[in-house]
């Protein structure tokens, strides 16, 4: 396990200031990095107050236009916590909690189903598709997309994700569309509200995505809140998996360690979680070296699994190979 130093913070007009060579190195470092996701998949869990403060939407928006011109193709899972709390207060429908999760009755369903698909995800879809016809509004019961079970009956129509079938997902970003998944989940007995964290988990390893990235409110993952030196730069697969099982982890990142632990076990590659409070933090954490988040990887020694299948890459990319080598240890893939 790598920690992460403190940031070096540096004023614009110093970055103007930067002479050209510096500023062309800066630009090549991307260099890689553009590689590393040419082609390949990209699933995003979007979270946190990038969802709802114009400013930090504008930027992840702007960031996913700069993926899709590099090559990579995203997809976006989001979920609504807060919004749906907000409804419902907005309804007089009270909000009850069993175990940190909401309890979702048959009434609570339906202020999900219509926040979560009605409103959120089509504010982000409206968003992304100020820049051109792009982004395509998707739900788990789309095509049985997200097919889910009760996760335990004191919670109602929570759900846990059974199967995911990414037939539509596929078709969309092969005609180049960026899907936009809401997460609600189609079961033979009704609709589910699924967690964010843990769908975004499994949709990226039922797509063979090459990263899944986690959108959060804190700059990534600490092995003590508390105490900000223990922010972690880099770690394995298996001290995620230990980490998981220590008990100690805070409530909020439970479920999105978990998530990583899912993905990675079916073979994707890179897991990251980043601070959404940070401008374009995506771009920062995807194609520069150091990046501005936490980075899990299959193996801390070696980055490259000869036993993973990569996702098609471009033609170009296909040719290339892969010689550089980054400030987090491992040779890029």
């Amino acid at each position: 396990m790598i920690f992460r130093k403190k940031y070096q913070e540096v004023s614009i007009k110093e970055l103007g200031e930067l002479p050209h060579a510096a500023r062309a190195q800066a630009l090549m470092e991307m260099m890689p990095w553009i590689e590393d996701i040419t082609g390949k998949t990209v699933v995003i869990k979007y979270g946190g107050a990038a969802m709802v403060q114009e400013d930090l939407r504008e930027a992840v928006v702007n960031d996913l236009i700069m993926l899709k011109l590099m090559g990579a193709n995203p997809v976006i899972v989001h979920g609504g916590g807060p919004a749906i709390t907000e409804m419902m207060g907005r309804m007089d429908i009270p909000v009850r909690w069993e175990n940190g999760q909401r309890v979702t009755d048959d009434a609570t369903m339906e202020v999900a189903k219509m926040t979560l698909v009605g409103k959120v995800n089509q504010e982000l879809v409206r968003a992304i598709n100020s820049h051109g016809a792009i982004a395509v509004g998707l739900n788990g019961a789309d095509a049985r997309i997200i097919q889910a079970s009760q996760l335990d009956p004191i919670l109602g129509r929570v759900g846990k994700v059974d199967q995911v079938d990414t037939r539509l997902i596929e078709d969309l970003i092969k005609a180049d569309y960026i899907p936009v998944i809401a997460t609600v989940g189609y079961g033979d007995d009704g609709d589910f509200n699924i967690n964010a964290d843990t769908a975004a988990g499994e949709i990226a390893a039922a797509l063979g995505a090459q990263k899944i990235v986690f959108m959060t409110d804190v700059d990534g993952l600490y092995t003590d809140f508390s105490d900000k030196s223990t922010l972690v730069l880099r770690m394995a697969l298996q001290e995620a998996v230990e980490l998981a099982e220590s008990g100690t982890l805070s409530k909020g990142m439970i479920p999105k360690i978990g998530a990583c632990v899912t993905a990675l076990s079916a073979g994707v590659q890179k897991a990251h979680i980043i601070n959404g409070t940070i401008l374009h933090s995506l771009v920062l954490e995807i194609f520069t070296d150091d990046g501005v988040g936490t980075l899990i990887v299959r193996s801390l020694e070696d980055s490259v699994d000869p036993t993973f299948v990569e996702a098609p890459v471009s033609n170009f990319a296909a040719k290339l190979e892969s010689p550089f080598q980054n400030a987090r240890g491992g040779a890029v893939l």
